[in-house]
């Protein structure tokens, strides 16, 4: 890896503010056509892409030709969006008595620095899900290429920043920075207006930081860790146990347990079925993980797991490949109670194919260790159709971005109505980085008063020019 120099910095930051200037002005349809042609130029590398991408993170061609479809199709989805109109909250009060003509719409912060993630290295990458919402709103985008792919960072930054500039967008739309201190200074710089990043706690925690102590301090929306919590009630184990262990299974060792919406931690009534099954469906065999460094966490976050007093080993091998950069499934459990001694240990973030199984003896155990949870991605509730869990879903809702009924929740769709995101730590805010409403980090609301007409932005003319969703008058008016 070339790391960028802050000399190099200092350019690219430039180019990104004159793009800036270019692109508040450049009209929705235009803007929603970049999005696109970006779009068909990563289909069409597929081919060149892939295999790259297997070479630096062994996900398997299956897997990364599909996450280039989803990062295809979340590039076209912000484009209906942007044509769509309502993401610009276009609202107007006519002048009415001594009030003013108040016209108010949300207008793009500037460039925006995207951390790309280790384990989606298309997805949230380069051209992933925080890139396309900036752009989508008019921001241009520099982004922090992840140390474990940058080969492959490199050549998507190159196709697709070629097919925006093809496409009419300006120099410096899409930049690419390589290496640690690059990051750092990226975070710092005066020109970048807010920072997206998905990645580790730690991590996350550092460069917040650092937003927040800058002398003019940034927006920081940080995706961080979580443990999605799973809550199986005494009757769906008992009704169906041995399949929801299945179920689990495939859910916490997908993409050798390297997702953030893992399920790691499951909390289960003692003498579970679910628990008698795991160790006959769980696979011995290990998972090639994304880096040795990923690798080794993972092995020495088992080990914590399983050295702490009153965890048992249920499946697999603490000791397992921990020389060989690979990942054995393992699932260890305890008593719900212990968590009134050592919460931080069991609900810490273990990122790979295990989870923890938390055992309650009743209702009154179950609630007492829902207590303990924090802010998460997810929450799942497997009940059965005629069981009261309204509690417990008032309770959840308040630690997650997503509460999910009878499923898992490694799968994130994109779309309008997706949250990806919860209390800390899950996130350092409330906004989520999937779906339509990711945009709404990038823009910040202006309002003009009593504004001649041919100064307004057309969101904003009487005529409504560009046919958008508008309140006015406090009434909602569609087109």
């Amino acid at each position: 890896m070339t790391d960028t120099s802050p000399e190099q910095l200092d350019e690219t930051a430039a180019r990104a503010e004159s793009a800036s200037t270019v692109m508040r002005l450049v009209a929705d349809e235009e803007r929603a056509g970049w999005l696109e042609a970006a779009a068909d130029a990563l289909d069409a590398a597929v081919d060149e892409l892939v295999p790259l991408a297997d070479e630096e993170t062994h996900l398997g061609a299956t897997r990364l030709t599909g996450e280039v479809a989803r990062t295809s199709g979340q590039l076209r989805m912000f484009a209906r969006v942007v044509r769509e109109g309502s993401y610009l909250e276009a609202t107007i009060d006519h002048a009415a008595g001594a009030a003013p003509d108040l016209r108010r719409m949300l207008r793009p912060i500037g460039p925006v620095a995207v951390f790309s993630a280790s384990n989606f290295p298309f997805a949230f990458s380069v051209a992933g899900g925080d890139t396309a919402s900036a752009l989508a709103v008019g921001c241009p985008v520099i982004v922090k290429a992840h140390p474990s792919h940058p080969r492959l960072s490199r050549r998507t930054a190159e196709i697709v920043a070629g097919a925006l500039r093809s496409a009419g967008a300006p120099e410096g739309v899409l930049e690419l920075v390589e290496g640690y201190d690059a990051g750092i200074a990226l975070a710092k710089h005066p020109l970048v207006a807010a920072v997206a990043f998905t990645g580790s706690l730690a991590g996350g925690r550092a460069l917040h930081a650092i937003c927040a102590g800058r002398d003019a301090p940034i927006p920081f929306y940080g995706e961080l860790g979580s443990i999605n919590p799973v809550v199986v009630t005494e009757a769906a184990d008992s009704a169906r146990g041995a399949d929801l262990a299945q179920g689990l299974v495939g859910s916490f060792t997908l993409g050798t347990g390297q997702f953030c919406t893992k399920p790691g931690v499951v909390l289960v009534p003692q003498g579970s079925a679910i628990e008698a099954a795991l160790p006959d469906l769980v696979a011995s065999g290990p998972g090639r993980m994304l880096s040795d460094s990923i690798a080794d966490g993972f092995h020495g976050g088992v080990r914590r797991l399983v050295e702490l007093p009153g965890v048992d080993l249920v499946a697999g091998r603490a000791d397992a490949d921990a020389e060989t950069g690979s990942g054995t499934p393992v699932v260890v459990a305890t008593d719900a109670s212990e968590l009134d001694r050592r919460a931080e240990e069991l609900l810490g973030e273990v990122f790979g194919p295990v989870t923890v199984l938390l055992r309650y003896r009743d209702d009154d155990d179950l609630h007492a260790a829902l207590a303990h949870l924090g802010g998460t991605l997810t929450a799942t509730v497997h009940a059965e159709p005629d069981e009261e869990v309204g509690p417990l879903v008032g309770r959840l809702e308040t630690i997650a971005g997503r509460v999910l009924f009878g499923g898992w929740p490694t799968g994130v769709a994109v779309t309008w109505s997706q949250q990806h995101g919860g209390p800390w730590p899950a996130t350092t805010t409330q906004f989520t980085s999937v779906g339509a409403t990711a945009v709404r980090r990038f823009q910040r609301p202006v309002v003009y008063q009593d504004a001649p007409e041919h100064v307004l932005p057309e969101a904003l003319r009487e005529a409504n020019p560009l046919g958008i969703p508008r309140r006015v008058n406090e009434a909602l008016i569609v087109g």
